[in-house]
């Protein structure tokens, strides 16, 4: 069976009869075309009575794929089916065709501009599975706490191997490290680029990790693809709708850093809906932090924590938490991240480097390796106080 990026392909679901191409599981691969024509989007979601028979639940499904609309899937005790492609002078039709079955509880307009991403279309939590070296990781919902962390920049074999090997031994389970730099300075390190992916992923098959690396250039999609597990979308980037169509249509998990011109959580959510619209359904959300107006000197940026809890009231997508970009003091990292993990997050990103200061990226806000070892052996009883495990 293939496997393309975080979601296993060509499985057959629980509806086994599909209507056309377009019915999709929740935890399954979006279709990558079909209900896209025309700008449209999805548009209501059908809430099927508690014991509804498979039957129902596919004679609902048949309906909606004769009308030539998409068709997601999800829930377990009750299902919920959202309908994709609808367009708002069809709405009320399909409300009052659908409403009007014995089985189905109630039909819902998907009102929120990000369609695809809110809990209104998708009521349970999204799960992302992430391949790595003899397996998978998942993110989100009840799964552990996930831990991503590694240097800001990928500057030598040497270095990279040396922190994978500290990552995997106190417990992370993905390893970071930026091999494309998006630098304010052209005169800044940019990046080892092709060969700073070969090392990555060379690192992390050593050590059993995930990789994760950002891309920044929609060219460059296909080829970071073949070397991470994880691709990252820059807060430079979160609007840059040309990238986020690209990634949205690779089969590669996506976290996607809020940042831009306007970092609303709107915005941000905005942001992921493009890449969903496009087919990829593993996105993770990722707070870095906001300008901080004044105090630049005494941080980087301020950590708004506040967007956890928001965003997962909003949305089915899991969140995680950069404590590193979000204070850009390394003796803020540690409080942030315990901070992080009771404001909700599904995990965290950290950059930890073997010599800080003498990082050619993002040196203060790298955590050296005693720190980072000391920090993830105080993460444990806080997820545990949390409802969590690490």
């Amino acid at each position: 069976m293939a496997q393309q990026g975080g979601t296993t392909t060509g499985e057959t679901p629980s509806l086994t009869q599909r209507a056309g191409s377009r019915v999709f599981q929740a935890t399954g691969a979006w279709p990558r075309a079909g209900w896209r024509e025309n700008g449209r989007g999805t548009g209501v979601i059908i809430i099927m009575k508690q014991g509804a028979t498979e039957a129902e639940k596919q004679h609902v499904v048949d309906r909606l794929g004769e009308l030539g609309y998409g068709v997601n899937i999800s829930g377990e005790a009750q299902t919920v089916i959202g309908a994709i492609g609808v367009l708002d002078n069809q709405k009320e039709t399909l409300t009052e065709q659908l409403g009007a079955l014995a089985y189905v509880e109630r039909v819902v307009p998907v009102l929120k501009k990000y369609k695809l991403a809110s809990l209104e279309f998708q009521p349970a939590p999204s799960v992302v599975t992430i391949r790595r070296p003899g397996g998978t990781l998942k993110v989100g919902s009840s799964a552990a706490l996930i831990v991503m962390a590694g240097p800001c920049a990928v500057e030598s074999r040497e270095q990279v191997m040396a922190t994978a090997a500290v990552v995997k031994a106190a417990g992370g389970t993905v390893l970071r490290g930026g091999a494309y730099k998006p630098r304010t300075s052209p005169y800044d390190f940019q990046g080892a680029g092709e060969d700073g992916l070969k090392i990555l992923q060379e690192a992390g098959a050593e050590h059993g990790l995930a990789v994760v690396t950002e891309v920044v250039d929609p060219h460059d999609v296909e080829l970071v693809c073949g070397y991470a597990d994880v691709l990252q979308i820059g807060a430079r980037n979160m609007q840059n709708y040309v990238l986020l169509r690209e990634v949205g249509r690779a089969r590669t998990p996506v976290l996607l850093k809020r940042g831009g011109m306007y970092p609303t959580i709107e915005n941000w959510l905005l942001a992921a809906e493009y890449i969903l619209r496009e087919g990829n359904r593993d996105v993770i959300l990722c707070e870095r932090g906001l300008p901080p107006y004044g105090d630049e000197k005494l941080r980087r940026n301020v950590l708004d924590l506040t967007a956890v809890p928001l965003a997962k009231g909003l949305s089915h997508l899991p969140v995680i938490v950069d404590p590193s970009h979000g204070t850009g003091k390394s003796a803020l990292v540690p409080v942030m991240a315990k901070a992080a993990i009771t404001a909700g997050a599904d995990g965290l990103i950290l950059e930890t480097h073997p010599q800080p200061e003498k990082a050619l990226s993002d040196g203060p806000q790298s955590l050296d390796f005693p720190t980072f070892q000391k920090l993830m052996a105080e993460l444990p009883p806080i997820a545990t106080a949390v409802g969590r495990s690490m």
